[in-house]
């Protein structure tokens, strides 16, 4: 048994026509995400907080996924860019067996069908982790490539414990001009940097900057 959190909007479709293959795996193949339902109740439920904070359509429901255990799917950790293709029977054996199954996960690269679905309930709205395992209490980073924008408290993160990379912006006059300064096709360190600046911005110059998109150098 494989449990798979969701918004509680989705509960009648899943009903109806199950979980859709809407997540994207680590290869960019269409599946879903899921893990497998343990004697702790704690880590079966590990995601919902992390899971939470990218919702954004109220609370999260658990829906109870039973798969043959000969199907194969990708299993691993998070952060791990590899994935093991294994059995579901084995995935299941696998995470049961760490000492710390925390930020592991399941992915099915198919949609889930109706008949798969065993029920669905209502979850705890405060078990699991945020941000990583053992994040608690280690303060988070408030630099432009961590931080999620819009996300609940981030202003009064971002005043308390400003990132030294990340000050206010240069004024756009400034950052065109260095951008011209670079010349043709122009330094990428240069162009870069400008870049860096105008990604934190919320609008920016876009005519001027489109023929960058045509610039030799991938980076």
């Amino acid at each position: 048994m494989f449990l798979h959190l969701t918004a509680a909007a989705n509960a009648p479709r899943i009903r109806r026509s199950g979980i859709r293959a809407g997540d994207h795996g680590p290869g960019g193949e269409r599946g879903v995400y899921c893990f497998p339902v343990l004697r702790s109740y704690t880590l079966t439920h590990q995601w919902l907080r992390e899971l939470a904070r990218f919702g954004g359509r109220g609370r999260l429901v658990a829906v109870h996924v039973r798969l043959d255990d000969d199907e194969h799917v990708l299993v691993g950790r998070y952060a791990d860019r590899t994935r093991s293709t294994v059995p579901t029977a084995e995935a299941v054996r696998r995470i049961a067996a760490l000492d710390d199954p925390r930020g592991w996960e399941v992915f099915v690269p198919r949609a889930v069908r109706p008949r798969e679905v065993h029920r669905i309930r209502a979850a705890p709205q405060v078990v699991g982790w945020r941000y990583k395992p053992d994040a608690h209490g280690v303060r988070p980073c408030t630099c432009f490539g961590c931080r999620v924008r819009g996300e609940y408290g981030a202003r009064r993160l971002r005043e308390r414990s400003p990132h030294p990379q990340d000050g206010p912006p240069p004024p756009a006059r400034g950052l065109l001009a260095d951008v011209a300064a670079a010349g043709d096709p122009g330094d990428p360190a240069v162009l870069r940097e400008a870049l860096h600046w105008f990604g934190i911005r919320r609008r920016g110059p876009l005519p001027q900057l489109t023929h960058l998109a045509a610039h030799p150098h991938p980076g």
